[in-house]
């Protein structure tokens, strides 16, 4: 991931804001995202961890 947002944010060299900023590196991160084919490594361990961190938060997801 850090790789995108670097290669994303060297082609730019001056950024006019930094609302700009943020934008390009949204854009970056949701175009890897959509490349993603391999499954998220121990998924159910931090299931598990988020489930006991914040149950109140996820009882209407879950």
């Amino acid at each position: 991931m850090n790789s995108v947002i670097r290669h994303s944010t060297k082609k730019r060299k001056i950024f006019s804001s930094d609302d700009s900023v943020k934008k390009v590196i949204y854009l970056a991160t949701s175009n890897a995202a959509k490349k993603w084919t391999m499954p998220i490594q121990n998924w159910r361990l931090a299931m598990n961890w988020f489930t006991i961190q914040f149950d109140d938060r996820l009882k209407d997801h879950l």
